[in-house]
């Protein structure tokens, strides 16, 4: 049985709460056989015989709105894709100075060119992004309390939609699934 890495988005703030317990009975609603979730923030490893991608994503949703009357997005990625993340990170100095400051959003959909040059334009910090496929690499220079990244994006309406998590984050939930 496979794993795959299923990341809540905008969760555990502003009053939307999904607990540990809520995700593992998730999993257990939707039939795979072994679940762990890391940290309270939406993180969550399945094992089973499901497809992942597409699929994978809606019916998570879906349970999760049935099991608790609360809709958000869902994206998945499996161990190699996540492997794929983490050794294509343009930022590999940045990782290990300051892990806390990278976070790596998982979108759902892939970021076009064009769309990714209008976010770089938007940005009036010292953020830096790179952007690669289904993934998007953010360099929080000052930190990300400071930041005025998302103000700058909303005024774009272009930002994409995904779930953000710090490179420590990433690096763990690859160990989890590792073989």
């Amino acid at each position: 049985m496979s794993p795959h890495i299923a990341l809540l988005r905008a969760v555990n703030v502003g009053g939307r709460k999904v607990l540990k317990d809520d995700l593992l009975g998730l999993a257990r609603d939707l039939g795979f056989g072994e679940a762990k979730t890391l940290l309270a923030s939406g993180n969550l490893v399945i094992w089973g015989r499901h497809e992942g991608g597409a699929a994978l994503e809606k019916a998570l949703e879906d349970g999760l709105e049935a099991r608790m009357g609360l809709r958000t997005d869902f994206m998945v990625r499996a161990p190699a894709e996540l492997r794929g993340v983490i050794d294509a990170n343009p930022f590999r100095e940045q990782a290990v100075a300051r892990p806390n400051h990278l976070l790596v959003s998982f979108l759902k959909s892939p970021i076009d060119q064009g769309t990714a040059e209008v976010l770089r334009a938007a940005i009036t910090g010292p953020e830096e992004i790179h952007t690669d496929g289904r993934t998007l690499y953010i360099d929080f220079k000052d930190g990300i309390a400071e930041s005025t990244l998302d103000r700058d994006w909303k005024k774009t309406k272009r930002a994409p939609l995904g779930t953000m998590r710090n490179w420590n984050t990433v690096l763990k939930l690859a160990a989890m699934v590792a073989a």
